[in-house]
């Protein structure tokens, strides 16, 4: 007479579940080893903080620059003057290495924000000097005019503009 265990003695459903069981633990037991080594990867709070940078514009006169440090890299942030903004504006397209248009690299035409590194060779350069009035890079001698393009020198490519937004009229989050 054939019993109800499978005729050995051993019940099928317990040895299924012994099997999910057992299957189960060990994924638990995986994800416990594999997340801390996910989650390393992650970046760390101090690195979150520099990815993004708010700045108070309120306090900037026109006229008036400021320079902000954002990942490691210095930002002009620059309230222009009517004259700097149809100065900039009126330039022909033509005379620029880098062709690239002023409404193309401001948001608001009072307000230019560059990432302040020369891209010649990663200099900084100094604000409202040069033959343009803009910046001007005294180490091999490129000329910015007053929207950050490449007019004259060595640099092959306008100031960089980086992503920023106006978080309101007296407020912008760089990043």
């Amino acid at each position: 007479m054939a019993d109800s265990t499978g005729g050995d003695g051993h019940d099928p459903g317990r040895r299924d579940f012994l099997y999910v069981a057992a299957g189960g633990l060990g994924v638990v037991g995986a994800a416990g080893f594999v997340w801390p080594l996910v989650d390393a990867m992650n970046p760390s709070q101090d690195v979150l903080a520099l990815s993004s940078i708010e700045v108070d514009l309120s306090g900037i006169e026109v006229g008036q620059s400021i320079t902000v440090s954002w990942r490691g890299k210095p930002v002009f942030v620059r309230h222009r003057t009517a004259a700097e903004i149809s100065e900039a504006e009126a330039v022909p397209m033509s005379d620029l290495p880098d062709p690239e248009s002023d409404e193309a690299r401001v948001e608001k035409p009072e307000w230019l924000i560059l990432v302040g590194v020369c891209t010649h060779l990663g200099c900084v350069p100094l604000g409202q000097q040069g033959e343009f009035d803009g910046w001007f890079c005294p180490c091999h001698g490129s000329h910015y005019d007053t929207s950050g393009r490449i007019r004259k020198g060595p640099a092959p490519l306008n100031l960089p503009v980086p992503d920023y937004v106006f978080l309101d009229d007296n407020n912008i989050k760089i990043g």
